[in-house]
């Protein structure tokens, strides 16, 4: 059975949870590739809301194995928390995640030093969440990290502490001018959450494909965005890890023929949280209005998020990165406030128009937005159950964002519930025989 992998087309936040758990229900196995406690996913199931952060959105369906693959990183406290959470509103998460040993550990130098190096930047800062992440990737890519697995070897646990907090502590003390951290106080605490978390360690890379080999249905499940990317997103303002479709392959240790799909899920506008450029930003009355309207603001850091109108051009290079094959579109209700509505189908910079993302940060920092004007439906289209049900100016606006995007778009959400989604186009997950 092939897999499939959901990403964000935009700079996150686009709604990825409601997307992973309403597809989750045909699906056994939901499989986090990357990232860490920096990314928020907001599942509304009837009246009951779940806001989950390393936990993968499959969680609240019982038939579905919950996957913290290789390319995350973990900050264990975190992790018993948010379980434990789960745990107190009658589900088993405890009995069901499974969690790679290769998956890295934030530990609390990270946490200080991305608190520190975030205060020294200035007026350059990046807007991350202080939550460790960046650090803990470096270590990662340095070679000097310690893994979820390190956490059942005490004598390994000890060891890599004690050499890894020689350098940390340096830092900590003569550039930060920070007290040391304690190896021994620091492997009491972690030792202490390795009891709670030692039913969870798994070979998460052989779950995978001998379920994968049995005929089950996988879906990986990023966070973050594509623009967000560490690699192909508006550097330096990304995070730390790849949440682009390739990304799945390499945090969960999956090779590409085993991908069937590669589902893109994108605000009927755009949205970012943090520093750095946004070409259809708004700052008037209607950027507060869509703000107010579409409750924008951060699951895990509660942040004001900065709001745009939709961007064709964004669209198609998140198409181009992932090879998108359907459109998750979400918060389509939101729009139905505005009389009318404007979709960058281009930039302009310096008497020249890029249809496509530009070749230069410079240009993208400064290129000005080529919208077109569409027209508005002007009412509440929350209650809508199917989608041929729309108002017809609300039908033109997904065609036109589909045109623009060259990705068809399959499931139009119009409200926060699962109930809330529209199908579009008719085509199953789990394909039938």
């Amino acid at each position: 059975m092939p897999a499939t992998i959901i990403v964000g087309a935009q700079w996150g936040d686009e709604g990825k949870g409601k997307a992973t758990d309403l597809l989750a229900d045909t699906t056994d196995l939901v499989v986090r590739y990357q990232g860490g406690n920096n990314a928020g996913h907001t599942v509304i199931v009837g009246d009951d809301v779940f806001k989950l952060h390393l936990i993968p959105s499959g969680i609240l369906y019982p038939h579905v194995t919950p996957v913290i693959a290789d390319g995350v990183v973990i900050d264990p406290k975190v992790l018993i928390e948010e379980l434990e959470g789960l745990e107190a509103r009658g589900l088993d998460p405890f009995a069901r995640i499974k969690v790679s040993g290769n998956a890295h550990l934030i530990m609390p130098y990270h946490r200080e030093l991305d608190m520190l190096i975030e205060r020294r930047l200035g007026k350059a800062k990046l807007g991350t969440t202080k939550r460790g992440i960046g650090p803990a990737y470096a270590d990662k890519a340095a070679r000097v990290g310690l893994r979820f697995q390190d956490l059942f070897d005490e004598k390994i646990l000890r060891q890599k502490l004690e050499a890894v907090l020689v350098h940390k502590n340096e830092q900590l003390s003569k550039i930060y001018n920070r007290l040391p951290m304690s190896p021994d106080e620091i492997a009491e605490e972690y030792l202490r959450y390795a009891d709670r978390l030692r039913p969870l360690h798994a070979d998460t890379t052989d779950l995978i494909h001998t379920s994968l080999e049995a005929g089950k249905h996988i879906i990986l499940e990023g966070a973050q965005g594509t623009l967000l990317d560490l690699d192909h997103g508006t550097y330096p303002f990304v995070t730390s890890s790849n949440p682009v479709a390739g990304g799945a392959l390499t945090g969960a240790g999956v090779g590409p023929r085993h991908i069937d799909r590669v589902i893109g899920i994108t605000k009927a506008y755009v949205t970012r949280v943090g520093a750095g450029p946004f070409p259809t930003e708004l700052f008037d009355e209607v950027g507060e209005r869509m703000t107010d309207v579409g409750g924008e603001y951060g699951t895990t850091t509660g942040r004001r998020r900065r709001v745009g109108w939709f961007d064709a051009v964004l669209a198609r290079y998140a198409n181009r990165v992932n090879g998108l094959t359907d459109i998750f579109l979400t918060k389509l209700d939101v729009l139905s406030e505005f009389e009318a509505l404007q979709v960058a189908t281009a930039y302009r910079y310096e008497g020249e128009e890029y249809r496509h993302f530009p070749p230069h940060q410079s240009i993208f920092h400064h290129a000005e937005p080529v919208y077109e004007e569409v027209p508005g439906w002007g009412r509440d289209i929350s209650d809508v159950e199917h989608y041929d049900d729309l108002p017809q100016a609300a039908r033109d606006y997904v065609d036109f964002l589909e045109e623009q995007s060259g990705v068809p778009v399959t499931w139009v959400s119009v409200g926060p519930k699962r109930s809330q989604t529209l199908v579009r186009r008719d085509v199953p997950l789990v394909p039938t025989a």
